[in-house]
This record gives C-alpha cells, structure tokens and sequence, in this order.
C-alpha cells in the first residue's frame, strides 16, 4: 500500500499520471511543465490567472519554477514499477503476494480479485467497473474525487465539492445514473430515427438503382432503335443509289446505241455519196459526148427525209432524262425521310375543329390560329363545344408515333397539350390538365409548369423558344412536350396507358397561338 500512497502523491493535479518535467507556482503546488503551461494558455486575455489546485489567483502570468527534487522522486519510482503489460492489473488488498484483480471499485478506489469481490458486490454504493479502467477520467481533476453528478447546465461530469463549493454551486445537476439513463433515452431515440432513416436511404437507393436500370434499359433499346434505323436508312440510300445509278447507265447505253444507229446509217450513205462522186468525176473527164448524155441522173445530192428521220431519232433517244434521274432521285429520298417506313414520327398538320371551340375564340379560316376574341362569335350551341376558350383538333390519334408544334409568342397565360375525346366541356374540370383525360403544359405570368390529374410540375422559369413541340408515342403510351431551340430542350414526358384516342389541344387566355407548318429544308421537323 505503501507505493500506492506514493503514486498518488506523485501524480499531477491536472493530468493525474505521474509527474513529467515538475514544476510548481508560488503558492507551492505541483505540476507536469506541459500541463500547467496548457492550463494558463486558456486563461490568456481573462484579465489574470490562478492555481487549478488552490485557485490562487496571479495578476500576470506565473513564473513556472522547475522542481528538480520532485522530478528525481517522481524518475526513481517509475523506475522501480513493472511494466503494466507484465504486471497487470492487481488485488489491492492482497498485500502479501500479487493476485490478479478482476473488478475496480470506483466507491473505494481499489482493485479487488475474486475473493474480496463478495463484500463490493453486496452494497449498492459499490460501483464495479473492469480493472483497467483508467481512474484519470473518473475523478475531479481539481477535487480528485469521484465524478458522482451531471451538471445538466454545463453538460460535464462533477464531483460532490463541484457541486456544493466549486464553479458548478447552484447549477441543476442528477445522479450519474439518471443522467445516463436520459442521455441512453435520447440515443435509442435517435438510433430509431438513424434507423428510419438509413432504411428510407435504402429503399431509395433500390428504388434509384431500379430506375437507372429501366432507363439504361431504355437508354440500350433506344440505341438499337436507332441502330436500326440507321441501317435501314444506309440500306435503303443504297439501294435508292443502285437504283438511280442504274437508270442512268442504262440511259446512257441505250443514248450511246442511238448515236451508233445514226452513226451506222451516215457511214453507209457517205459511201454511197463517195461512190455518186467518183462516177460523176469520171462523166465529167468524158469526152464522148454521146456516152455522157445517155448515163443516167445520179439522183439528189442531199437527202432531206434521212436528216428528219436521224434527227427524230437522236431526239427520241439521244439524250440523258436528267428530269426523271431527279425525279426517281427525290422520290426515293423523300420516301426515306418521311419517315413513314422507318417508325419515325409523322409531322402532324393540325387543323382546329370549330366545332369544339369556345364562343370567345375566333378560328380563322386555314384552321391554324385561335384567337382570343371580347366578342362572343356566336357559334352554334353543340354538345361537344368548350365553355372556355379552348379548342380541339379535328383529327384523333389512337396509333403511331406524331408530333406537332405551335408557335405561342410572348403570352402570359396559355395552355397547350393533348387529351381524351370524352373530356369534359364545362366547369373546371374541362380546362386541360385539371383532369386525368388531358395532359398539358402552361405558363402563368413567367411561371412554367406541366400538369396533369391537377397534379402540377414546375419547370425551369425560362423556355428558350416560343414554339413548343408535343410529341405523342401511342404505343409507348408517352406525350412529350420540348422547346424548339438549338438544341431542342427536353421540357417534360409523360407515361401511362393510353385508352382512348387522343386530341390535340389549345387553351387561350389573351391573343392568338398558332400551329406551326412545317417547312420542307427545316432540320428541325426530323429531329426528336
């Protein structure tokens, strides 16, 4: 017991372990060097310092004197101590040989083995703990005893002294027990909520992953959609090159024997014009006139029906068709790109049914505008007319892949979109998008939205174009909606299946929309 009381009066104050490089203050107490020198830093700028022991105060900060004596004290015992990983950790009331402890009282301060175990175990007040527990976090480094309250003020563990004279005098405190057992409440309450959590992330990160792997799915069928495509296409311009250069090859051999024909022909009557010659000069050297008088005429010298008959013949047959080449040419390209062959989307050319359209919308007469009129334009009371100012198209989809597009200017407030015949006409519910029969896309005052079922999506607060393309995959059971810019911008897809054919569709609130045409030579009705 005798090194024992020795080691606690070799430990410092503040760090409880035995005395590294001692030093002490005026007012006498000891400390590690490090320890003390740590301690005055946190007091720098207070206005003074003092003594962690005797609180001591000191108007500057203290000359720190080394206390060789106590550092020789303090090397000497550490130097007779075994290593604790070969002594370990031993009863402390078997004085008489070195029995292993296996409990720490904290009540008593002293290690206990399995025999004097049985009287700490029997009293309450007894708190065992493993032996190895380190005493320098379990005492007041100022009183040096046992930490047995909770400051819930300032959230630390204190002693009795901390409690009734110390810094911590008059603040609210608990028993240690109380204190764990709310702070083990909380920390379940918060390991439910972790819980809950990282089971949300989990079941998100699945649901992510399934996504990505629908659209990676989607993003692969895609590709080989268009792979196809695109092969049909070369297979398709290859053929339409085979074609148009084989009709001009055969053009041409069948130009090249008309020209050898007439060729043929003048080589033979340059003959006989040679052999007219050759006679006429042999009469002419005669000089019986006789003989000269009784040969027979040679006949015409130049044969105006043979010059008709070539020339006719060089017209019928004597030149390429360029005509024809372009017109086989265009016709095949054309073929190529409309798209209709190759499950492309067909350009939709929209016309707006008047019958449908609400008594303030002027539509005018190619079908391609509707205008926001203030006077009623007394339309014939039908079934099938909007109360609001909207308007359907005449036509219906209920198969294909379409698109369309409308130029909606610099409005305000518009809606655009498609939707089922059996919407309704009147009340709230007809207005597109605030029912699960349309599907549309709106601006309200700079605000961009989507919305269908009155379920609404926000967009970006600018579209960079004033014409809009809808898109519509039947099959696919998708309605797409992009601005026409350069690139076209994506705005908004919707999914579902589709169970009625579909109607395009216009709401406007102040001026006129317009369905664009398309132009033949604008990129951009090929693209999607």
């Amino acid at each position: 017991m005798a090194s024992a009381d020795l080691s606690q009066e070799l430990e410092c104050p503040v760090c409880l372990s035995i005395y590294t490089d001692p030093v002490n203050l005026i007012c006498g107490h000891n400390f590690c060097r490090v320890c003390i020198n740590q301690h005055l830093d946190t007091q720098e700028g207070s206005g003074g310092y003092s003594c962690p022991q005797c609180r001591k105060t000191f108007n500057v900060r203290p000359t720190l004197q080394r206390n060789i004596a106590l550092r020789n004290i303090a090397e000497s015992f550490l130097s007779t101590q075994p290593h604790q990983e070969e002594a370990g950790v031993f009863c402390s009331n078997c004085v008489d040989s070195s029995v292993p402890a296996v409990k720490y009282c904290l009540h008593c301060d002293v290690s206990v083995c399995v025999k004097h175990l049985k009287v700490h175990s029997k009293a309450p007040e007894h708190v065992l703990s493993d032996p190895n527990t380190s005493m320098q976090t379990r005492k007041c480094s100022i009183h040096k005893e046992l930490l047995k309250y909770y400051c819930t003020e300032d959230a630390v563990c204190i002693c009795v002294s901390c409690s009734l004279a110390g810094e911590h005098r008059g603040h609210q405190v608990e028993m240690l027990d109380e204190a764990s057992e709310m702070k083990k409440k909380k920390l379940r309450n918060d390991l439910q909520k972790l819980m809950a959590k990282t089971e949300e992330a989990k079941k998100r990160v699945q649901s992510l992953e399934e996504r990505r792997k629908k659209s990676q799915e989607k993003a692969d069928g895609e590709t080989e959609r268009v792979n196809a495509l695109f092969r049909d296409i070369r297979t398709r311009l290859d053929n339409l090159e085979q074609r148009v250069l084989s009709g001009i090859m055969r053009q041409a051999e069948q130009v090249s024997q008309s020209y050898n024909d007439v060729i043929q022909q003048l080589e033979i009557k340059k003959e006989e014009l040679s052999r007219k010659m050759r006679h006429i000069e042999e009469l002419c050297n005669m000089t019986d006139p006789l003989t000269v008088l009784q040969e027979s005429d040679t006949g015409e010298l130049c044969d105006t029906e043979d010059r008709e008959r070539h020339d006719k013949q060089l017209h019928d047959g004597g030149d390429l068709d360029v005509a024809g080449i372009s017109h086989t040419l265009h016709t095949g390209l054309s073929d190529i790109m409309s798209g209709q062959t190759l499950g492309l989307p067909v350009y939709a050319d929209i016309l707006l049914d008047v019958n449908t359209a609400g008594n303030n919308l002027h539509i005018s007469s190619d079908r391609k505008t509707a205008s926001r009129s203030e006077k009623s334009q007394n339309h014939p009371e039908r079934p099938e007319r909007f109360q609001y100012n909207q308007v359907l198209s005449s036509q219906r989809f209920s198969s294909g892949r379409h698109y369309w597009e409308v130029d909606v200017g610099r409005l305000d407030v518009w809606r655009v979109g498609m939707c089922y015949p059996s919407i309704a006409r009147k009340g709230r519910k007809s207005v597109i998008g605030e029912n699960n029969m349309s599907w549309g896309l709106f601006r309200w005052y700079g605000q961009y939205s989507v919305i269908h079922d009155r379920k609404e999506i926000r967009l970006p607060d600018k579209i960079p174009s004033d014409i809009v393309r809808i898109c519509l995959d039947y099959e696919a059971g998708q309605i797409s909606f992009y601005a026409l810019c350069d690139p076209i911008t994506h705005l908004h897809s919707f999914t579902t299946t589709f169970t009625e054919p579909l109607h395009a569709v216009l709401s406007v609130v102040d001026g006129c929309i317009k369905i664009s045409r398309r132009t033949r030579g604008d990129e951009r009705f090929a693209q999607w």
